[in-house]
Parts: C-alpha cells; structure tokens; sequence
C-alpha cells in the first residue's frame, strides 16, 4: 500500500479504523482525510493521531457527505481496507463474532437494522439470496426455512440462535468455517457492504486528480469481483458491444489497472497475521488528461456524448 501511494501527498483514507494506515500515511510526511462510520474507531483514531495532517470525518465512506468531502479533498490518492476490522471482531458486544451469547448487531456503525431485525424480518426469499450470494452456500434456501421456522418459535437475539440454525439446517457437521462464510453473509447485509463500495469507487475515481490511484484492500469475493469489474472496464478504450462496429462510447481508457491481478499476501506475511490469507489489493491509477483525451476523442469524431465516431479499436 505505501509503495502504490508513494507519489501521492494528499490521501483519502476511506476506512480510517483505528488508524493504522493513516498513521503509515503521516510518518511519510502526507495530508490524509480519514473517513470512518464507527464511532468508536474515530475515537481511538484521533486519540492516536493527534496529527494536524489529519481530518477525520465519522460517516459512511459511500454517504453523499463522505463523497462530497473526497472531492472537496482534491485527492491524489485514495485507499479503502473493505470489511471488518480486527478490533470489531474481537469485542463480542459488536456481534460480528459467533462466539457464545455475542449480541447480534453487527453495525459498522450505529445506525440502521442489527443483524437480529434482518434475521427475524427479512423474506425467506432474500435470506436465501443473501446465504447464497454472499455466503457461497448450495443450501441456502434450506437454511433459510430453517431460520423463518424457528423465528416463528422465539426470535433471533444472540450469535447461538444462528449458530443453532445453521447446524439445523446444514447438519451437526457443520463448524467454524461455515459459521464464519454464513455470519459473513447478514453482516454485508446489515451494512450494505457491496452497494456501498460499488456506488463508491466512480466517485473517488471522479475525484482522483490526473494520476492519482486509487488502491482497495478486499476479503470477499464479492468486494473484489464489483473492484476488479470497475478497474478493468475503466482500463479499456472501448465499451462498446462486440459486434458493434463504430465506437459511440468514451472512446478512451480512463486510466490502467496496474497490476492486472491482485496483489496477496506472502506465506511470511500471513505467518504474522493470519488474517491477511484473504486479503487481495487492487490498484488503479487514473490517466494524467482523462478529461481532455475524452474531449479529443468526441471532436475527432463529431459525436455528443464523448463517443470516438470511429471504427472500434482491437481489443
């Protein structure tokens, strides 16, 4: 992360936490802005980084307000650490743990449902969704009859009413790595995970200065399927259908997704700290003109919208 943000001087730090990139950030002499939702992590942060070069603001990262902020920030480099952070895992009270009579909350922040109301309110339908898109589970359907049938029963409060229906429904067999995948899968729901960061990164790209990069750190494979999405389709000079002949999109590559592939944590590193198996970085640095190689293209090719009017480019 500091090598990709080497050349950046002001940096958005999109999931502040309890401040251990930023302050990576300012020993190198940068001006961050730090964003975080969790009231709690902005308290340790600003009683760790007593910085002047550093703004914290206590808001979601996709809100209009932490937005707004970035632009205004002129950044010439962004980072966002997606999910959650170790300190959240580790207080039973957060509920984000399935350890014995842990709350089920789950917020990032303080607003919003808690993991108990989506599991004793959601349609059997979209607990199903939610099990299976987030949580990689074949029997997702099954687990959630067997959470609408027990919720009829007495509702669901602390972490061993999951845990009980995940066994119920998944058979005694089942242990911790499915715990985790399945707990995994309400928490992304409660905080509106994936929404958030595919709303997000267009704006932060819009709000990079020419070169800048923007660098996201994901967990699950849904964070960095919609990031490597984005960074690929910005990265190419056309959009258009395959089969189209001339081009009627931008007509330029809004900047390179560099690398290609995610870059994982080596065994030394996962030896330290176990948690970053899962972790994959993805860097995207925005071309130096956007907005001029944009125009150019339009008048080249005499088309509204910023379309090139051309025959397209190979692939």
């Amino acid at each position: 992360m500091l090598e990709a943000l080497a050349q950046a001087d002001r940096i958005v730090d999109g999931t502040l936490g309890d401040g251990g990139h930023a302050a990576a950030l300012l020993a190198r002499g940068a001006t961050v802005l730090g964003i975080d939702r969790d009231p709690d992590a902005v308290a340790i942060a600003r009683r760790r980084l007593p910085d002047a070069a550093l703004t914290i603001l206590e808001a979601p990262y996709a809100s209009a307000e932490a937005v707004a902020a970035v632009a205004a920030f002129r950044p010439d480099g962004i980072l966002l650490d997606l999910g959650v952070s170790s300190r959240q895992l580790d207080e039973d009270a957060r509920g984000f743990s399935f350890r014995p009579g842990a709350e089920l909350d789950m917020r990032m922040g303080k607003d919003g449902p808690t993991g108990a109301e989506l599991l004793n309110t959601a349609s059997e339908a979209e607990l199903a969704r939610w099990f299976r898109d987030w949580g990689d589970e074949r029997r997702s359907a099954r687990l959630a009859r067997e959470i609408v049938r027990r919720r009829d029963r007495a509702p669901f409060a602390a972490s061993d009413d999951l845990v009980n229906a995940i066994r119920g429904a998944l058979g005694p067999t089942s242990g911790p790595g499915d715990f985790a995948r399945l707990f995994q899968a309400i928490r992304i729901a409660v905080n509106e995970e994936l929404e958030g960061l595919a709303a997000a990164l267009p704006a932060f790209r819009d709000a990079l200065q020419p070169g800048g990069v923007l660098a996201v750190i994901s967990y699950h494979s849904g964070e960095d399927r919609i990031t490597k999405q984005a960074f690929h389709g910005w990265s190419r000079s056309c959009l258009c259908p395959p089969r189209q002949p001339v081009c009627t999109c931008r007509g330029v590559a809004l900047g390179q997704a560099r690398p290609r592939r995610a870059i994982v944590a080596d065994d030394a590193e996962v030896a330290v700290n176990p948690r970053a198996r899962s972790a994959r970085l993805r860097l995207f640095r925005k071309a130096d003109d956007v907005q001029g190689a944009v125009l150019d293209s339009a008048v080249a090719g005499d088309l509204p919208g910023g379309g090139a009017g051309g025959l397209k480019p190979p692939a």
